[in-house]
């Protein structure tokens, strides 16, 4: 750790994102209460409803900042209207753009099923998501398959006539995002919650797709050359999707490409209890931004009411980065802190906000959290 700490940039963005990273600071602040605080939080503006303020997504001294930080934390970025005058949702230099600037190629999803949260499933299957028996992460490459800048419209008299969406694979993509689901398993204690086995499944289409052949390709070079410990599996992308439901258990690391990585890690978050717990890390070889990804959700912006777990876990991901990156315990001991502060308010079912049946206020849930950060020993 450098001896002046750590320089987090902080994005509240639109909607109920400066909601939800109001009680990330608070939490943030209880563990950093006695002079155990070795970061310097700093907020910039930014987002869709800036644009539509300012004409600007985000002012360039904000992206140095993010550039020059240690890791930043974003709230959520999108606003009704707001578009850019290309068609793309204006605020998204805090989301894509950062993810290619930065190189941020690796999209980490912790699925993880607290003791204590209700997901929407009959009582049927209560004893397959039993919190023991999910608790997995899914890795999405992240800066190229469809979201790689290669699209457009053909026009004639103002008309389209043709769309292209260009989907690039590339050897370096697939390489590095698929070592660091290898690297990742081999980290891992405790493995797939149904055998114990370190295993990662390689989700795709490469019965149709030649991109996806390759990745999976590649996939299975890097896993048998440099991580035969490591179990392979395979899943084709439509298949996984009632698999991952059907069978949670059998899951320890999923990697897939941009696009199948997208959706299938929100489907995977009700697994988890929903949006409000899906926290995510967008993770490069020098740079990290952290989010829940539960986007701006506007309708209930203003309101105190939405869940804000996702944004408590990807503070705990910032933390445990920062840690495991500069090879500080304290980082990293503040970060499990932090788990079992959620764990045991979970568990305790006295933060419910309205998407888990209750009524606690966005605000009560993060002073809930922060007491239970105070109750633990650093």
């Amino acid at each position: 750790m450098r001896s002046a700490g750590y320089e987090v940039a902080l994005f509240p963005g639109d909607g109920t994102g400066p909601e939800v990273l109001r009680e990330g600071r608070k939490v943030l602040d209880a563990l950093g209460e006695g002079d155990r605080a070795p970061w310097h939080l700093t907020e910039y503006a930014g987002g869709g409803r800036y644009y539509l303020e300012t004409g600007r997504e985000v002012e360039p001294e904000a992206l140095a900042a993010a550039h020059a930080a240690d890791a930043i934390l974003l709230g959520a970025v999108g606003w009704p209207g707001a578009t850019l005058p290309n068609g793309d949702l204006a605020g998204g230099a805090l989301v894509l753009g950062l993810r290619q600037s930065l190189d941020l190629y690796a999209n980490v999803r912790p699925c993880r099923l607290y003791e204590g949260v209700t997901h929407r499933i009959s009582n049927a299957y209560q004893n397959v998501w039993a919190p023991k028996n999910v608790d997995m992460v899914i890795i999405r490459e992240n800066t190229e398959d469809l979201y790689a800048p290669l699209r457009g419209r053909l026009k004639r008299a103002d008309e389209t006539e043709l769309t292209v969406d260009t989907r690039v694979i590339t050897r370096k993509g697939a390489e590095r995002v698929i070592r660091y689901a290898f690297e990742l398993a081999e980290r891992r204690p405790k493995g797939a919650p149904a055998d114990g086995v370190k295993r990662v499944t390689c989700v795709d289409k490469s019965n149709v797709m030649e991109g996806c052949r390759f990745f999976r390709e590649t996939f299975d070079r890097i896993g048998q050359a440099e991580f035969p410990g490591i179990e392979r599996d395979y899943a084709y992308v439509d298949a996984f999707t009632q698999w991952i439901i059907r069978q949670p258990e059998q899951y320890d690391v999923v990697v897939a490409t941009n696009m199948m990585g997208d959706i299938i890690t929100d489907l995977a978050s009700v697994l988890q209890g929903g949006m409000g717990f899906a926290a995510g890390g967008n993770i490069g070889s020098n740079h990290a931004m952290f989010e829940p990804v539960h986007g701006s959700a506007p309708k209930h912006a203003g309101q105190n009411v939405v869940n804000p777990f996702a944004t408590f876990g990807a503070v705990e991901m910032l933390l445990r980065w920062l840690g495991e990156r500069h090879g500080d315990a304290k980082m990293v001991g503040q970060a499990d802190r932090l788990e079992r502060a959620i764990a045991s308010v979970l568990k305790a079912g006295t933060a419910r906000t309205y998407d888990q049946g209750g009524k606690v206020p966005t605000s009560e849930a993060g002073d809930r959290v922060a007491e239970a950060v105070r109750g633990i020993a650093a």
